[in-house]
């Protein structure tokens, strides 16, 4: 089942993290979303009432669009979370007990780190994947290429001043997916009665997984 969530997000390779400052915002904000093609979003737990959030995507898009759970800092929380339909667990800083639980529910952890230490800690103690927060701050694409110069093996997702400039540099240092937040999950947009410009931004970054996808694909051809 792990397998099977982390290859979802990696093949989407868009994680939206969800922000909104009301329910029906957030609803709002991932119908948006799914009409752009994108069948994934983070529900942090900042939204008012996030739970219930989660249990009415899960009721109204089944299997059509993979949850997960944001800004989970302890294993109660993270538990109420998976029961209401998160497949994957996100952390903005690591916490054993919500990698135990998330791994014990067989979900996709996804714990926060930032430096050497804390990212590779995280990958002992059964992250799936390592998100890497606040990578811009930390100089962005370079500073990720230099995490994966002695970890290859981590799965990295940066977040944090990811957006369509930045994207692809991103995606050629290394990163199995990028997380994205206002520049994407657009919350001014639809509180103007705009959800079109949050589709747009959605078709945008597909379209830009998909183009750096086809110019590897080409590179890796021209090599061989």
């Amino acid at each position: 089942m792990q397998d099977a969530i982390r290859e979802h997000l990696e093949r989407t390779g868009i994680i939206p993290v969800l922000r909104a400052g009301s329910a029906k915002e957030a609803v709002a904000l991932v119908e948006a979303l799914a009409a752009g093609g994108i069948d994934v979003v983070e529900v942090t737990m900042t939204v008012p009432g996030a739970v219930e959030v989660l249990r009415e995507l899960k009721r109204s898009y089944g299997q059509r669009l993979l949850l997960g759970s944001g800004t989970v800092t302890d294993a109660k929380q993270c538990a109420a979370t998976i029961e209401a339909g998160a497949e994957f667990v996100v952390s903005p800083s690591l916490h054993p007990e919500v990698i135990a639980v998330t791994k014990e529910h067989g979900k996709v952890s996804m714990p926060g780190a930032l430096t050497p230490t804390e990212a590779i800690t995280a990958w002992k103690a059964g992250a799936d994947i390592v998100k890497i927060f606040p990578c811009s701050a930390m100089g962005g694409a370079s500073y990720l290429k230099a995490l994966k110069a002695p970890f290859p093996q981590l799965r990295l997702v940066p977040t944090g001043g990811v957006n369509l400039q930045t994207g692809a540099s991103y995606l050629e240092a290394g990163a199995c997916a990028l997380g994205v937040g206002g520049d994407l999950v657009n919350a001014a947009a639809i509180a103007e009665g705009k959800p079109e410009v949050v589709t747009a931004a959605a078709r945008a970054y597909l379209g830009l997984i998909a183009d750096f996808r086809a110019k590897s694909a080409a590179g890796k051809t021209k090599a061989s």
